[in-house]
């Protein structure tokens, strides 16, 4: 049994979509990155690669590498479970929350667990996310990003 934590960080930049748990969502402004910028995968792969010590999203798909220009973080993610798989472990869980002032996610949630369970191939009731403000405090209050938090628990034998 392994835990890991994730955290991930973008700032809103005009136009674009906005990509949150592999799901578009309208909104108007999308998130800076390199690649598609959905805070919360990142969050999740981090803590994926984490729990099994393999270091963090950056050292295996380096914001330098022109392959991961705008990638689909999707991809990403399931590129970590490969790993985490090949270490003899499997999901067990996760528990993710996204600090947003804006937009409001709640009526995306379900959506989003459904793509995060597929792509992790578990149960949508492995999944957890969840959608908080800051109210109005911090960089996520004040409209000028969004950042993501993830807890996994990971099942196997080393």
């Amino acid at each position: 049994m392994r835990i890991g934590y994730g955290y991930d960080v973008h700032q809103f930049k005009d136009g674009g979509p906005l990509i949150m748990g592999g799901v578009e969502i309208p909104f108007g402004k999308s998130l800076s990155g390199h690649s598609d910028a959905d805070v919360l995968l990142h969050a999740i792969t981090d803590a994926l690669l984490g729990a099994c010590a393999l270091g963090d999203l950056g050292k295996h798909f380096p914001d330098t590498s022109e392959d991961y220009e705008d990638i689909d973080s999707r991809v990403l993610l399931r590129e970590a479970l490969v790993l985490v798989e090949e270490k003899g472990f499997s999901v067990g869980n996760i528990d993710a929350t996204v600090v947003a002032e804006k937009p409001r996610l709640a009526s995306y949630i379900d959506e989003m667990r459904q793509v995060i369970a597929k792509d992790l191939k578990v149960g949508i009731d492995q999944i957890s996310v969840k959608a908080t403000t800051s109210e109005g405090l911090g960089f996520e209050g004040s409209g000028k990003g969004i950042s993501a938090r993830a807890v996994v628990l990971l099942m196997g034998s080393e």
